[in-house]
Formats: structure tokens, sequence, C-alpha cells
């Protein structure tokens, strides 16, 4: 029995993959409570279709072709505050979760949870909630336990959103122009970006940083 009573709620669906969107819509259509009223494969999409429709939840993919998601909901955020944004991920949630938390995402599930997992999550996301895994919530709660942010012995974790969406593009084989047109910036500013990731990851080329950056990106898909 669901545990929402009334009208089903709205899901807008933003994935470049058009079978996990089929699938994501054939597990949601399921339920009484939930039903699909938009899909989107990337950012430009998603943000002329939010502009006609106003759903009551976004979920949406990190990895996007056009851009990453971590741009789409500070977006989203910034123009419709109250709308709850579940990210569904590849990429591993202990580098991430916290980060989209940050920038204003409700929840983050990793794409190889269990289907009623999801939807756990997106009716938690709906009732105002936060979802994360357990694993992840504990982590969380352990790293803020001791006087705010402990520091993480993971260089990964030295980098700022925007240095590591950066790399996450370095790593899926852009050029530092397509990098720039990808994520709205100058050439200058990325090759900036590019020089604080190999200082705090202390790579000293940018052999070793493209190296680095590509074992990085294979290891979290």
């Amino acid at each position: 029995m669901s545990e929402f009573a009334g009208r089903q709620r709205n899901v807008f669906l933003v994935d470049d993959h058009p079978i996990v969107r089929q699938g994501l819509v054939q597990l949601i259509e399921q339920e009484p409570d939930l039903k699909v009223c938009g899909e989107a494969s990337d950012v430009k999409e998603a943000r002329a279709s939010l502009s006609k429709i106003v759903p009551d939840i976004v979920i949406l993919d990190l990895s996007l072709r056009d851009s990453d998601g971590l741009e789409l909901v500070k977006d989203i955020r910034s123009k419709y505050q109250q709308l709850p944004v579940l990210v569904l991920s590849m990429h591993d949630e202990n580098i991430y979760a916290e980060r989209l938390l940050s920038a204003g995402a409700n929840g983050y599930i990793m794409k190889q949870a269990a289907a009623d997992q999801l939807l756990v999550a997106v009716r938690r996301v709906l009732a105002g909630g936060i979802y994360v895994s357990e694993k992840v919530g504990a982590s969380m709660i352990e790293r803020f336990a001791v006087s705010g942010r402990v520091q993480s012995a993971d260089p990964i974790d030295r980098l700022s959103n925007r240095e590591l969406q950066v790399l996450n593009l370095i790593g899926r084989g852009k050029t530092t122009r397509e990098i720039a047109d990808n994520l709205n910036l100058s050439v200058k500013t990325v090759e900036s970006h590019r020089q604080r990731i190999k200082k705090k990851l202390n790579l000293h080329t940018a052999p070793q940083l493209v190296q680095f950056a590509v074992n990085w990106y294979s290891g979290h898909h």
C-alpha cells in the first residue's frame, strides 16, 4: 500500500540513455501514486521542459552528455527552490553524495540499487526528507561528528566541485576547449583549474593528469 493518498505525484526524468529512461518509466508507472510527466535526455531539454511543466520531483542522472548533473541541480535549486531533486548515478556515492546535497539535491542513489530502493528514495524525497544509502549516511555523520568536517585522506576530496567536474571531463577524453564549452567557461579558466588539480593531486605533467583522470573515471563507472 502506498504511503501517499490522493493525487498522483508527477515525476520528471533526465537521463541521456533511452533504455534507462524506459526502465524508469516502467518502474514508476506501475506505482499507483506516481506517474512520469516528462523526460529529457540533456540539460538543455530539461531546462526547456521545466519552464513549461512543474513536476513534484526530478530524477536526474549525474553524467549527461552535454554537461553534468551538478550544474542542473544548482540551476533547479536557484529557479525552483522547493522542487525536490533525486540524483541517480553510476558514480561512487562516497565522493559525490555530500557534494550534491551541498549543491541542493535532496537525495542520491546509485544506479546499481534495487528497484524497490529507488521507490523508497523517491517517496522519502517527496515527503520532504533526504535520501542517501545507510553506508553514506553513517560516513557523513561520522565525518561531521568531530567539530565539523574532518579532513579526508582521499586526495579527491581536496578538489572543489568545479575541479571535480573538470577532472571528470578530462577522464572522459575531452579537450580543454571541449571542457570550456561544456561548462561555459573560458579556455584560460579551464587551464587554471587543470593547474590547481595537478597541484592538489601532486601531479607534475599534463600526461600524468590525463592518466590519473582516465584511471579515476574508469574506476568509478
